[in-house]
């Protein structure tokens, strides 16, 4: 009696279909690391229970040694507003702050009103309590 089946099992295994979840889990991981952009900068964020992330367009930090920076660029106070209306051109309105928890409020308040008068929204950047 002859019992060969007509079709033939094959003992490898293709890789293929494995190598395309990587790829797609990958890609999602590189698109959504790039909207949250952090700075660079020193600074000791305050935290609240409700972090949102927002796409960051101006960001401005303000350092515990009261050092001024838009987008990491180092300014003086004098020249914040003029560098804000340039960095603002063309480009929707939001400023990120990055503000040092042990800088005094009035400072927060300074810049946040520079913003406000350029039309610009103003969002606060924390930290998320744990």
């Amino acid at each position: 009696m002859d019992l060969k089946s007509k079709y033939k099992v094959e003992a490898t295994f293709s890789m293929f279909s494995m190598t395309d979840v990587i790829f797609l889990l990958l890609i999602f991981f590189m698109l959504t690391s790039s909207f949250i952009t952090p700075s660079g900068l020193p600074v000791n964020l305050p935290t609240s229970k409700s972090s949102n992330i927002v796409l960051q367009k101006v960001s401005v930090t303000i350092t515990k040694d009261l050092q001024y920076f838009v987008n990491e660029q180092k300014v003086g106070y004098s020249r914040l507003e003029q560098m804000l209306k340039s960095e603002l051109a063309g480009k929707e309105g939001v400023v990120v702050l990055h503000i040092d928890q042990s800088v005094p409020v009035q400072h927060l308040v300074k810049v946040a009103e520079i913003a406000t008068g350029l039309e610009a929204r103003v969002s606060i950047a924390t930290k998320p309590e744990l």
